[in-house]
């Protein structure tokens, strides 16, 4: 049975579906060099959001643009998931544009689910996404194009739609002691469940979703668990509507304006206070303590004198921007961000950066990959495009 049937996905219509066809080659080739107007960098939402909406506005795929993956197959960061974050966990999933996902099983593993989804939606629209390509930098070409070099060859492009997200970006904190530890360090992006932990007693770092779903999987099998944020946990209460939600994007907004490195949307909505967190809280799970000042080979320590011994260390810190292979074009800004207005760098109007900042979250990143197409469409018709 196809995953659509499984899954139960609800169509509708339009959004450029057609018939799946053998592909082609990439664009128009001018010595070994590929054209194509725009390339989009990533197929996770925020890349298949702009290429359902480039299809949506009559760009061919692989005759006007070309969709670049790394990934070794559809899911974008949601397949690199650990098994136990079933889709019924899962904060803020949004369903694409054009193709809803419904009667997903919620005890079924998220990477499992959301790679199905986004394998039948890339079926659905055509979308033909070449995977896996490494994207190793982009340069300004000949007559006002874009150079994209990457593992499979090189892409001449107008314009560029990056969709890169910050998975392969994990930020790891530094502190004193940190290299004499004896016992385990990972990130998030590592774990891979609770189970390998029984037994161990575990610091938590980060006071995110991920710090706090760690903390609430971990406790039933480690000997023990402490969890220590650099500042105290937002708990939100009640419902998160519309409202809210636009006052923490124009939060986030904010500092891309002005140049500085995106927050999450989640940093400033905080944490649903839902059944689980509240009977971690009840529990004692999540006892929240400040952050420690030193690393010891045994564990972790306090300038007060407290210390706690441990085998593992956790660090549930997030993420950071994926946009190395655009340093050559010299976007960032002295507060160490890109200057973003919409979704299009500031400094270079063939630049546009979707999933990023304001547009990280996963509504936010559909909604951003039709203006970011709305906006290429004037720039490869001539029209001014805003300063």
């Amino acid at each position: 049975m196809p995953p659509s049937s499984r899954m139960g996905l609800a169509r509708r219509a339009g959004g450029g579906a057609g018939k799946i066809h053998g592909h082609l080659s990439v664009g128009r080739s001018v010595n070994n060099l590929r054209e194509v107007e725009v390339v989009v960098i990533g197929a996770g939402q925020a890349g298949l959001s702009s290429a359902y909406h480039l299809r949506r506005a009559g760009f061919v795929p692989d005759r006007d643009f070309v969709v670049l993956d790394h990934s070794p197959a559809p899911g974008g960061a949601w397949q690199f998931r650990w098994p136990s974050l079933t889709y019924g966990k899962v904060h803020g999933m949004h369903a694409l544009p054009g193709m809803e996902l419904t009667g997903a099983d919620p005890a079924r593993p998220s990477a499992e689910v959301i790679g199905e989804y986004f394998a039948d939606y890339e079926r659905t629209f055509d979308l033909r996404v070449h995977r896996p390509v490494d994207v190793r930098a982009v340069h300004e070409g000949e007559g006002g194009r874009l150079l994209v070099e990457t593992d499979a060859g090189d892409w001449s492009t107008r314009a560029l739609i990056n969709a890169t997200g910050t998975w392969d970006r994990p930020f790891w904190p530094r502190y004193p002691g940190q290299e004499t530890f004896r016992g385990r360090q990972l990130h998030t992006a590592q774990y891979a469940g609770p189970e390998e932990f029984a037994g161990k007693r575990v610091v938590v770092v980060g006071g995110g979703a991920s710090g706090t779903q760690h903390l609430l999987e971990l406790a039933p099998y480690a000997a023990a668990t402490t969890w220590v944020t650099r500042r105290p946990p937002l708990f939100r209460e009640g419902p998160f509507d519309e409202g809210a939600g636009r006052a923490a994007v124009a939060l986030v907004e904010e500092r891309v304006r002005q140049g500085l490195p995106p927050r999450s949307v989640v940093s400033v909505t905080g944490l649903p206070l839902n059944d689980a967190v509240r009977k971690g809280l009840e529990d004692g799970v999540l006892d929240r303590q400040p952050m420690f000042d030193r690393i010891t080979p045994d564990g972790v320590e306090w300038d007060d004198g407290r210390r706690v011994d441990a085998d593992v260390i956790l660090w549930a810190t997030g993420f950071r921007a994926a946009l190395d292979h655009l340093v050559p074009l010299r976007l960032r800004e002295p507060g160490g961000g890109i200057r973003v207005e919409g979704t299009r760098a500031v400094t270079d109007p063939r630049v546009h950066l979707v999933g990023y900042g304001p547009s990280a979250s996963t509504i936010g990143a559909n909604r951003a990959g039709r203006e970011a197409v709305r906006d290429i469409r004037r720039l490869l018709a001539g029209e001014p495009v805003a300063a």
